[in-house]
């Protein structure tokens, strides 16, 4: 048995026969991508790579409770396969009994592609987007700018069975396309990014008409002090900062006292009025163009994740309702704890505010504010209001009267998400969107840019 040859729900059949625990959970995730590189409006490098990665979750019965081992390797042949079954046995019953413990979940109807080859990606994928990018060189390189950036997609297919008889898969694309166009000198950067499935929604051409237009405004530079301004904040933005408030929103960490969702005196914020404006914040497997996996994977535990929940279904979940706290990530056992009903987490994120604008058309109803591009670097500072701090980056720009009217310094910023939601006066259209920040970990959001009247530029930054 070589990873090449085998079949990935052969080697999970053949670990779970293997398994002599109490009960046993096996992750095989078959995984495949395909990379572009390019600087100065050239390609630079291009490859495809494969790999898999399996995973042995051993539980084990004891007097006073369920113990749990959890054993992750890499491109495991068959001679490997016994020892890490093993190991994950010895790891369960060399530890005390797992605080999550819970039945594993019962077999539901399989998934018919169960038994079938992994998803695979390959250079194919970029056989329209690659002559598209070339053309958008010529472009800039006629402009007088040079493009820099790379588009990279991903095909993850993952296996899941249990002992208790659950086989199910998921297959999971994941294209993320960045571009950066520059001034010859250096002296004028901006970006812009997009979040794809396939590479057949996303254009250059339009990319870079964007950075052309930025880089034009970057001609004009003023500096601006630290302070409170009137800011829009794009998509991508918005996006970097609700992901941090999702991965906060744990609701035992809430329950404990610990985080900006904790009730004075006790018990969570779930219910209380987050926003004046009719925003909902949601999560569903099944939305067009983001969807996810409809069932838990969880390849470890923690405060918003239970190795025990595998395959427990997902379903769509609001997380904020017409601006009202409404449900924060649980799994069955901090659900149990805290009386909430259950939330797994999802792998994607949605906001919606019922705005009808564009961008566009906020800025040209802006009478005095700034524009950002994006945020980088962002950092937690204290959980307990969720204060973030970071840095603007790729461009910082000044509206006056309806018009950008040229570029300004970049910032730091300290500001806490959840009070940006209470203070936002406008939300935009939502849009399918890539977070900057996060992007090499969560990359299925769809946000509205969101005007905040008082956002805090805390100090001046000298960074790009």
């Amino acid at each position: 048995m070589s990873p090449r040859t085998t079949k990935p729900h052969e080697i999970v059949e053949r670990a779970l026969e293997m398994s002599t625990a109490d009960g046993c959970v096996v992750i095989a995730d078959e995984e495949s991508s395909a990379n572009l590189r390019w600087a100065g409006n050239a390609l630079t490098t291009n490859g495809v790579t494969r790999g898999r990665t399996l995973t042995v979750i051993a539980t084990v019965d004891g007097a006073e409770g369920t113990a749990s081992g959890v054993v992750s390797r890499s491109a495991v042949t068959a001679a490997d396969l016994e020892p890490l079954v093993r190991a994950a046995e010895a790891a369960a019953r060399g530890a005390g009994p797992a605080e999550d413990a819970q039945p594993l979940v019962e077999g539901t109807p399989a998934s018919p592609d169960f038994t079938d080859a992994p998803a695979e990606t390959g250079s194919a994928v970029f056989a329209d987007f690659a002559p598209a990018l070339g053309e958008a060189f010529a472009r800039a390189r006629a402009g007088g700018r040079e493009l820099y950036g790379f588009a990279n997609h991903e095909m993850t297919s993952t296996y899941v069975g249990t002992s208790t008889g659950l086989r199910l898969r998921h297959d999971q694309p994941n294209g993320t396309l960045e571009l950066n166009a520059k001034s010859p000198d250096r002296t004028r950067s901006a970006w812009a990014g997009r979040s794809t499935r396939d590479f057949k929604d996303v254009d250059p051409a339009v990319m870079d008409a964007e950075l052309a237009q930025r880089l034009v405004w970057a001609q004009r530079r003023t500096e601006l002090p630290a302070g409170r301004y009137e800011t829009l904040l794009p998509p991508t933005a918005v996006a970097d900062l609700l992901i941090y408030q999702l991965w906060s929103s744990a609701a035992r960490d809430a329950a404990e006292g610990r985080t900006v969702f904790s009730k004075p005196g006790g018990g969570t914020r779930v219910g209380e009025k987050l926003s004046s404006l009719p925003l909902t914040l949601r999560s569903d497997p099944h939305e067009p163009g983001l969807e996810s996996a409809p069932f838990v994977i969880a390849h470890s535990s923690g405060d918003d994740a239970s190795v025990f929940d595998n395959g427990l279904p997902i379903t769509a979940t609001d997380w904020v309702r017409d601006g009202k706290l409404d449900r924060l990530v649980t799994t069955r056992h901090s659900a149990g704890l805290t009386g909430l009903p259950v939330a797994p987490g999802a792998g994607n994120l949605i906001l919606d505010g019922g705005g009808e604008r564009s961008l566009e058309e906020m800025v040209a109803g802006t009478a005095s504010g700034l524009l950002l591009t994006c945020l980088w670097y962002i950092r937690e500072v204290d959980p307990a209001t969720l204060l973030l701090t970071g840095l603007t980056r790729d461009g910082v720009y000044r509206v006056e009267n309806g018009e950008v009217v040229g570029e300004v310094n970049n910032f730091r910023f300290n500001e806490s998400p959840v009070d940006l939601l209470s203070r936002a006066s406008e939300a935009g259209r939502s849009e399918k969107t890539l977070p900057r920040e996060w992007g090499d970990w969560f990359t299925r959001a769809s946000m509205p840019a969101l005007r905040v009247p008082d956002f805090n530029m805390s100090s001046v930054s000298k960074g790009v």
